[in-house]
């Protein structure tokens, strides 16, 4: 199946509905992720102030927000003044399925830090 006609409704239904898992694993990630690089950064001023050599590089790398990518789907079907909206089967595995590109990326980062999913 290469293009599907969906209801509008549904469809925003079930893009708010992945947005909201995004936004709260995003931030859950975000804290976890400030607590470690706060703990961090006051051990490696342990070091210094004892004198041990400090590797400068963190190497943490910070969870990235994609709540806009949503935000943007959304408006987009909000505006639209069609009460149908078709789909390509890409677009469905994005939107509806929640399989974006950045997905794996930011499942791995999210988990690093204790978030969602």
């Amino acid at each position: 199946m290469d293009i599907i006609t969906v209801r509008r409704d549904d469809f925003i239904e079930a893009v708010a509905r992945n947005r909201e898992g995004h936004r709260a694993a995003f931030d859950q990630a975000l804290e976890g992720y400030r607590r470690r690089l706060i703990a961090e950064l006051e051990r490696r001023l342990r070091h210094v102030a004892q004198g041990r050599r400090v590797d400068q590089y963190l190497g943490l790398p910070e969870p990235e927000d994609h709540t806009d990518d949503y935000d943007r789907v959304l408006a987009m079907a909000r505006m639209s003044v069609d009460d149908e909206l078709e789909l390509s089967e890409h677009e469905f595995g994005m939107y509806v399925m929640d399989q974006w590109s950045w997905k794996n990326a930011f499942a791995e980062t999210t988990v690093m830090y204790g978030g969602l999913r």
